[in-house]
């Protein structure tokens, strides 16, 4: 959950790494970390496999599409805007888990957000997990199963992203960076799993809301300084 937004604004504002080497440095890297945090999930019984197919087809449609257009496209214009509105459903999350209100149901739009969470992860360099972990959320899914099934569909979209950047930009896309954070990343990624199983849906929504709103804060003034 916002690995790709927190690693990408580090790699552009704190390192200087342009836009669509950002994001292919750190598709690259979530290509092996989604890869142990899916198995991890499946593991842990945390996926929907009906609500995964849903989700990864148009996934890596729109991740293609972004990333295409990233390799032509200077899309960092975009990136404030994402992130105010990652940050303001983030708001909405604390808000309900401040109240305790998680209603279960069925989420209705599913496949469109799929081609949107796609197409803006690969552009803006990370927001798969937020943009549709968030959107799943509010719209009744079930917090755990919602964790793990996104992300063990963003080992399939990180994949597509990773090879259109190489096939688009070649090999220099992916910066020496790209290392350390991999070691970082695949430390990390198993405990996910654990902690997705153990939290209450309450707790689960308040950390998912308050990551996004720091997140997405420093993404903005970053973006604006």
């Amino acid at each position: 959950m916002a690995f790709g937004v927190i690693n990408s604004t580090l790699l552009m504002s704190a390192m200087g790494v342009s836009p669509a080497a950002a994001s292919a440095s750190v598709h690259a890297v979530e290509t092996f970390t989604t890869a142990a945090s899916g198995i991890s999930h499946t593991l842990h019984r945390n996926v929907d496999w009906k609500l995964f197919l849903r989700l990864m087809i148009p996934g890596v449609i729109g991740g293609a599409i972004g990333a295409y257009l990233l390799s032509n496209i200077d899309a960092s214009v975009a990136r404030p805007f994402v992130m105010a509105y990652l940050g303001a459903i983030g708001l909405y999350l604390l808000y309900r888990a401040w109240h305790g209100e998680h209603e279960h149901r069925p989420p209705r739009y599913v496949e469109p957000l799929g081609a949107v969470g796609g197409f803006l992860d690969a552009a803006g360099g990370g927001g798969w997990g937020p943009v549709v972990t968030s959107n799943l959320l509010v719209q009744g899914a079930s917090p755990r199963k919602t964790v793990g099934t996104v992300n063990t569909a963003e080992f399939f979209l990180t994949a597509t992203i990773s090879a259109t950047f190489l096939w688009t930009l070649g090999w220099e896309a992916f910066t020496f960076q790209t290392i350390g954070i991999l070691v970082g990343g695949l430390a990390a990624a198993p405990f996910g799993a654990v902690l997705v199983k153990r939290l209450s849906a309450r707790r689960l929504m308040g950390f998912v809301g308050g990551l996004l709103v720091i997140t997405c804060g420093f993404s903005i003034y970053s973006a604006l300084a």
